[in-house]
């Protein structure tokens, strides 16, 4: 597969139809966002013609589909990298899960707009949501890891716990640390943003310093 720059007159050669158009998605959401372009403009932007994705995907919302079960599997793995297993220990373990998901943000915003911002149902695929579980159960199991820190009298729930933990390092990410030009200025990084709060949350239930 080659690829010529310069929008329109980047293309497909004797490649991969699949893989063509999973990158024309993300070129398109990157320049338009994920609801910018047509299935037509996929094919175009992938030096195809309008019947060629019908190959491989029913619709635009297919194509999607797939790009955002791509993302959520490489999310899934870099998150996983980052806990590796609570080494050193939950505490150091979970400030890099935390910096991974900023990471991830900021350097695939594409991914990262397909996966939450395109609109696609979780159940469009059960590939789909077996990814998006592997990237949430990774969180969850750094939150049960952290709980059991604690007398068990005192645990949190461990879902609520990550369904807490992902809702705030999703806001900061969707609001401060994206790539695609919606960043918004603040005295403080992203990253010192996200620590501050977490540590305000852990001190909150008794962790901090454990």
């Amino acid at each position: 597969m080659s690829w010529k720059r310069g929008g329109s007159e980047r293309g497909y050669h004797h490649g991969n139809l699949k893989e063509a158009l999973v990158r024309a998605a993300l070129d398109l959401i990157a320049q338009k966002g994920p609801a910018g372009f047509t299935f037509a403009d996929a094919a175009r932007w992938a030096g195809v013609s309008p019947a060629a994705p019908y190959r491989h995907y029913r619709d635009r919302d297919e194509l999607l589909s797939d790009v955002a079960r791509r993302g959520f599997e490489e999310f899934a793995d870099r998150l996983s990298r980052a806990w590796d297993d609570g080494k050193p220990d939950p505490q150091t373990a979970f400030q890099r899960l935390g910096m991974a998901y900023l990471a991830f943000a900021r350097s695939e915003p594409a991914f990262y707009s397909a996966m939450f911002e395109a609109g696609v149902p979780p159940d469009s695929s059960p590939e789909l949501r077996a990814a998006g579980d592997r990237a949430f159960a990774v969180v969850r199991r750094a939150c049960e890891a952290l709980s059991a820190l604690l007398p068990q009298a005192k645990r949190p729930p461990a879902l609520m716990m990550a369904l807490h933990i992902w809702a705030l390092s999703h806001g900061i990410a969707s609001l401060f640390a994206r790539g695609d030009g919606s960043q918004r200025p603040l005295p403080m990084s992203p990253e010192d943003l996200l620590e501050a709060g977490v540590l305000v949350y852990l001190s909150g239930l008794g962790l901090h310093g454990r």
